[in-house]
């Protein structure tokens, strides 16, 4: 083995160099598939890599560049910022200037990272067709992404590697005498580990192999692994599902009322290292959305777990999520609120701007008061129970719709009951000739 070799990263030595050496994401670079015909067409795209770590993004996106003999340009969004990106439009410029007229392919590793006004800066370039651009992204680009870039980029969706794929990929470092040959329990514990991503499997085949250089072992037991990396073995499930199916499986079961499932569901989470931050504002929408009013307490309790995490961190707060978890998952469910809120955004966006009706608005100066500005508004709590039994609090003309409809549970049964009687005295008011 050459010193170039022993420097090089074991992920640099196996990288692909042409689309037939790509281990998985066979859904998109088939024969027929969206990805391979795009390469076959000789007419590059900008686009959007969207997947989990290790699975390939970066390795397509350098082969699209050796496909269409382009320039490649590699923008770290976590690095770069405005500097890079003006030095790429420089050097774009530059090659198709110059004699061989070369293409550009500006890949944005993380683009989510970038700000709006980074993502931006893009546009004109893209839409000039001074370079194409290929961005990477490990969270949903419909939320990430600008929408005008967005709608420049086709988006592939690329899948955490398959059990088989990774034994492919172990077998290719053997096959070039990169590691020692793996027993099956080893290596089995080895892809799982991985959980579908090529980098992780590639970084740990790298450790191992210098250990067992080390030791003088031909061979990797399931024993010797253990040894080895010890805690790094964290056990993943060999699901591999992302990042998204898992939080959505963790608030069905939430909203489902499974408090088992809950709990299995946020540790899944964070033992595949989530952040438990971000786990604690999903809780508060949890409680916002699927419990509101059938018991307050619930965004209380979602609220004080992440104070409690910001003081403790892990592991001690993760306690206190896990506590707030399982409250969700028990307490009595309404998303009468969250209803309630949809419809008046719809109702808003479909109606004109009505004018605020005169008893209703502010005077603070004697010309409003002139104006008639608060004119026989009616002061509720000089009425009797505190409520004006009659009084419209609408725009003049408009027909009150009911949008809160509380729900027959938890704190929402005595919500209803007093929304009732409300609704009876203002009914009775109203129909008193006056």
């Amino acid at each position: 083995m050459s010193a170039h070799a022993v420097h090089t990263p074991l992920a640099e030595r196996l990288r692909p160099r042409s689309l037939g050496e790509v281990i998985g994401q066979q859904h998109i670079l088939a024969e027929g598939m969206a990805l391979r015909v795009a390469f076959e067409s000789g007419q590059p795209h900008s686009c959007l890599l969207w997947g989990p770590p290790g699975v390939g993004k970066t390795t397509i996106a350098r082969l699209m560049a050796d496909a269409f003999d382009a320039q490649f340009l590699a923008i770290s969004a976590v690095l770069g910022g405005v500097k890079e990106i003006r030095e790429a439009v420089d050097l774009a410029q530059a090659a198709r200037d110059g004699l061989d007229a070369r293409r550009t392919i500006v890949f944005v590793d993380e683009v989510h990272r970038f700000n709006k006004s980074q993502q931006d800066a893009f546009l004109p370039h893209v839409e000039s067709g001074l370079f194409i651009f290929i961005g990477a992204t490990t969270e949903n680009p419909s939320f990430e992404v600008n929408s005008a870039l967005l709608s420049r980029a086709s988006v592939y969706v690329l899948q955490p590697l398959s059990e088989e794929d990774l034994s492919q990929i172990v077998a290719k470092a053997h096959s070039m005498g990169a590691v020692p040959a793996l027993e099956p329990a080893a290596q089995r514990r080895l892809v799982a580990h991985a959980d579908g991503d090529a980098r992780r499997l590639l970084n740990t085949l790298e450790t191992l192999a210098v250990a067992a250089q080390r030791d003088q072992r031909p061979l990797i037991s399931d024993e010797w692994l253990l040894k080895v990396l010890g805690e790094r073995m964290r056990r993943f499930d060999k699901g591999g599902e992302q990042f998204y199916d898992t939080i959505s499986a963790l608030h069905k079961s939430v909203r489902g009322s499974d408090p088992d499932a809950a709990l299995y569901w946020l540790v899944r989470m964070l033992d595949g290292g989530s952040d438990p931050k971000y786990m604690a504002r999903r809780m508060i929408r949890m409680a916002a959305e699927d419990i509101g009013l059938a018991d307050p307490r619930a965004l209380r309790m979602a609220l004080d777990a992440a104070e409690v995490y910001e003081r403790l961190g892990s592991p001690e707060g993760e306690l206190a999520l896990a506590e707030c978890v399982l409250y969700l998952a028990v307490a009595p469910k309404s998303n009468a609120v969250y209803k309630a809120y949809q419809a008046v955004k719809r109702l808003i966006k479909a109606d004109g701007t009505r004018p605020v009706p005169l008893h209703l608005r502010n005077a603070p100066t004697e010309l409003m008061k002139n104006l008639d500005y608060g004119k026989a508004y009616r002061y509720a709590h000089d009425e009797p129970d505190a409520f004006a039994a009659g009084e419209n609090y609408w725009p003049d003309g408009m027909q009150a719709p009911k949008l809160y409809e509380p729900f027959e549970r938890g704190l929402e049964i005595k919500i209803a009951e007093k929304l009732q009687i409300l609704r009876d005295k203002n009914q009775a008011a109203r129909s008193t000739p006056k």
